[in-house]
């Protein structure tokens, strides 16, 4: 079942001949729980691409559709709740809040939107995470590791419809690198969760069920990995 729908996205910076086409009419569709990576060369648009799949950053043409729903038909007001309740977005950095705890920084999607947290979810993940020791650390005293993931609890908190990592592992050695992707990886098969990753790492692209490569703005190409 489709979950996520780009039509022609066009993202274009600046006007004339300084103009720069960070997207030129990219279109596609993702499965309800698939993994999916996205690679590309730096400056290729991917970047660009997954901000506005996730509601961050405007296209300059072209829609994107999110569980039926025109994700840019929407005000501001709209489409900030709509980041928050169905977005889960994990970066290269962490952007953890220093003066909170692991549980703390978790939670505080679900307390910007007025919710309670799920104690039972709550739970699951931060023993799936490895954090139950550390629940009440502040971010400085964590590794980079565990500081992503936390940042990954926090992206899965709230069940979004999918979950955008930007660079997830950029920060991190190639051990640490491979655990925060085996964890994305089970919480696509433990939760469903559809997941999309952006990577320059062809090793990492290429553990996902699909992988689509971006240059200049463009896909040039989208296959399938795993069955």
């Amino acid at each position: 079942m489709e979950i996520l729908r780009a039509e022609h996205l066009k993202k274009i910076y600046g006007q004339g001949e300084t103009a720069v086409h960070a997207l030129d009419d990219v279109s596609f569709t993702i499965e309800r729980g698939q993994f999916v990576s996205i690679i590309g060369p730096s400056g290729s648009g991917k970047s660009t691409l997954l901000h506005i799949l996730g509601g961050v950053d405007k296209p300059t043409s072209g829609k994107v559709y999110l569980n039926g729903q025109d994700v840019y038909a929407q005000n501001e007001e709209e489409l900030a709740i709509f980041r928050r309740r169905q977005v889960g977005l994990i970066y290269q950095f962490y952007n953890l809040i220093p003066s909170l705890d692991v549980e703390e920084n978790i939670t505080l999607p679900l307390l910007m939107d007025g919710r309670n947290p799920d104690k039972k979810l709550l739970h699951e993940l931060i023993s799936t995470l490895g954090l139950k020791d550390r629940i009440h650390n502040l971010p400085n005293q964590l590794s980079g590791g565990q500081e992503q993931r936390v940042s990954i609890g926090r992206a899965l908190i709230t069940s979004p419809a999918v979950v955008l990592a930007d660079e997830p592992t950029g920060n991190l050695d190639s051990v640490n690198s491979q655990e925060i992707i085996e964890l994305l990886k089970e919480s696509n098969r433990k939760y469903e969760q559809t997941l999309i990753v952006i990577t320059h790492d062809e090793n990492i692209a290429l553990q996902a069920d699909r992988m689509i490569a971006i240059e200049d703005g463009r896909i040039v190409s989208d296959e399938g990995i795993r069955a």
